[in-house]
């Protein structure tokens, strides 16, 4: 298993822990042992089920208890899981949602199944190397997001979740046609004149998706009209053109600084920022209950860092690359990448 730093620390490396080993022994036989658990290595079982899917099962359960009980292995797990004591966490908010996943993720004692996930692929013309990133999501500490860019959108999928909003589902989407230009750095500071901003932009592109919507009712109902001269293909390469000087245009950096009132997990974020975009981010209740998109502002710092504001939480995501070299993880066509993002979505549904 691959295991986040401990909050808040995105930029420090991923951690390893083993749950299970196989012993290869002679005529093609073999031994499972389950790692979990702190009384040494037991007996487990592993089964493929079909095509990049399989299942662990721990056979010994047992020994994955403590003789403390349930609070002892809830406070061991949170300075392994967390690096910190119940007594750290004063928040009482956070302490709900920490216990909340100890239980969750507790009550499986390790009998699991295992799908397998592509990294996405890349082109020329992506803004950076799209791939797996450890972000920030407040009290639910470090999450793990896979962003992949889809022709004028950019997605965060989620791999791990929380409590709130379950592995699967796009945490936050990007509009790459919408970048926004932030003023200056006295000026940001004042969360109203951010919350303007990108409000004014959100009314911007409903009004673009209802025209869009009602060009394309029209055009099922009437038949093509020939365009007349000097509209048509230009006018489309004259709109392209614009959103691509609107992107060229953009300086190399510019101070960056959080408004007033912004929490931010993670104090220790980049000072400048290369360009920022319009994009929405998905919150739910407890249970992925009454889930809803809402207005954010992309940052993107440079390669391996972006942020994400969330304007009605009026929170910070700060996002850090995980430069593990995956084996194997490229998908084999585009089309096996967009059946795997469906298919993890409607497991997390």
């Amino acid at each position: 298993m691959y295991l986040p730093p401990h909050d808040p620390h995105v930029d420090d490396p991923m951690r390893f822990k083993p749950l299970f080993r196989i012993h290869l022994m002679e005529r093609k036989c073999a031994t499972v042992e389950c790692m979990y658990g702190h009384k040494g290595p037991h007996n487990g079982h592993i089964q493929i089920v079909k095509k990049d899917e399989f299942s662990t099962k721990c056979n010994q359960t047992d020994h994955h208890r403590m003789s403390g009980g349930r609070q002892e292995e809830f406070r061991t797990w949170l300075r392994e899981e967390w690096g910190r004591t119940l007594e750290d966490i004063f928040h009482e908010h956070m302490q709900e949602l920490i216990l909340m996943k100890f239980i969750y993720t507790s009550q499986y004692d390790n009998c699991l199944t295992y799908r397998r996930i592509y990294l996405p692929p890349s082109s020329p013309d992506d803004l950076i190397r799209p791939g797996l990133f450890k972000g920030t999501y407040g009290s639910h500490g470090l999450e793990i997001v896979m962003l992949s860019f889809h022709g004028k959108k950019a997605k965060g999928t989620k791999i791990t979740g929380d409590p709130n909003i379950p592995a699967g589902q796009q945490t936050v989407e990007i509009d790459l046609t919408h970048p926004l230009q932030l003023p200056d750095v006295e000026t940001l500071r004042d969360f109203s004149e951010l919350s303007r901003i990108v409000l004014e932009v959100q009314e911007q592109v409903r009004r673009q998706e209802q025209e869009e919507g009602d060009r394309s009712q029209q055009s099922a109902c009437q038949p093509a009209a020939s365009p007349l001269p000097g509209e048509g293909a230009q006018g489309e390469e004259t709109a392209a053109g614009e959103e691509g000087t609107t992107q060229d245009k953009a300086p190399a950096s510019q101070p960056f600084v959080l408004p007033m009132g912004v929490i931010s997990r993670n104090e220790d974020y980049p000072r400048t920022c290369r360009i920022c975009f319009y994009g929405t981010g998905l919150i739910a209740g407890h249970g992925f209950t009454s889930p809803e998109r809402t207005p954010g502002v992309f940052v993107l710092f440079d390669d391996d860092r972006f942020g994400f504001i969330w304007l009605e939480l009026k929170s910070f995501s700060l996002y850090s690359r995980i430069k593990v070299p995956f084996q194997n993880a490229q998908a084999p066509s585009r089309e096996a990448f967009d059946e795997m993002l469906k298919n993890i979505q409607s497991l997390a549904t």
